[in-house]
């Protein structure tokens, strides 16, 4: 790297990462997932994008925002986000939101349901599927036969890897650790490779018929005609700026049926004029007013 390029990078490395260079994919990142990115995660940038540049045979991170912002950029800007988007999830994560469900939430809807009602969930950020069948394994614990009924459990996520990974339900032992033995025995089972030839352990039939993945941006349009009950979106504003946040709380109340709970993360709080119409129902959950 020459001496004025090393000058004018944010980061020292293989590849030239100017300040305008930044600032286009930090614009275009807000536009096509919402997500707030500062200067302080250059660094970040630059390893997780410099892989791009190299599968793509880019030269320069100037090259890299020409692809993006372009027609022909659509999957790129989808690869993009993938690459800057920190999937961390697990198994029964805030456990706490899950006894809510368990034990305030599903003995009404499981009545609904046994009278012939509908019951929908919405897992809304349901990374790589962990959150949506736990999802699944808190509701079939209070109603068994979920299947037999008009319940389904709605699982999103922006990204297309992760919604493949839900669809294809293979887990680590590790991952496991956190369901409940007589969960774990029940639900997977063992004798499966993954493609690196690790041991993993495969999801059930009975939670896969319980749960539906579809690939959908948060921020864009939402193709879904019903009103849902339980909505978890969890540990995925955090990445937006205060605008964003506000515009999909907002969001979410048209698509709540009256009573309706969301779940949030640890460090989230509901904002904006959404807090006219979602009260606090325990910790990070809310509920619509009627």
């Amino acid at each position: 790297m020459s001496r004025t390029q090393g000058r004018d990078s944010l980061v020292e490395g293989e590849f030239l990462l100017t300040a305008e260079d930044f600032r286009r994919i930090a614009h275009i990142l807000h536009s096509h997932a919402g997500i707030a990115l500062h200067e302080g995660k250059a660094a970040l940038v630059y390893s997780r994008l410099a892989k791009r540049l190299r599968a793509l045979g880019l030269r320069s991170f100037r090259d890299y925002c020409s692809l993006i912002d372009g027609v022909e950029g659509v999957d790129e800007r989808q690869a993009m986000t993938a690459a800057l988007t920190t999937n961390v999830t697990r198994f029964f994560r805030e456990p706490h939101h899950f006894d809510h469900l368990r034990d305030i939430v599903m003995p009404g809807l499981a009545q609904r349901a046994r009278a012939g009602g509908r019951v929908r969930l919405w897992s809304a950020a349901c990374s790589n599927g962990q959150e949506p069948y736990s999802m699944a394994m808190t509701v079939l614990s209070v109603l068994p036969e979920a299947n037999d009924l008009d319940v389904r459990i709605l699982a999103t996520d922006i990204d297309p890897n992760m919604v493949a990974e839900g669809v294809a339900g293979l887990y680590s032992e590790e991952a496991l650790e956190a369901v409940p033995a007589g969960m774990r025995s029940k639900y997977f089972s063992r004798g499966v490779r993954g493609h690196d030839g690790r041991p993993m352990q495969s999801v059930a039939e009975e939670l896969r018929e319980l749960v539906s993945f579809r690939e959908l941006n948060l921020i864009g349009d939402w193709p879904m005609r019903g009103k849902f009950d339980v909505i978890f979106c969890r540990n995925v504003v955090i990445y937006f700026d205060d605008a964003t946040q506000e515009h999909v709380w907002q969001r979410f109340l048209p698509v709540m049926t009256p009573d309706a709970i969301l779940y949030i993360g640890h460090s989230e709080r509901v904002s904006g004029p959404a807090t006219s119409q979602l009260r606090t129902s325990g910790l990070t959950t809310y509920r619509r007013a009627a």
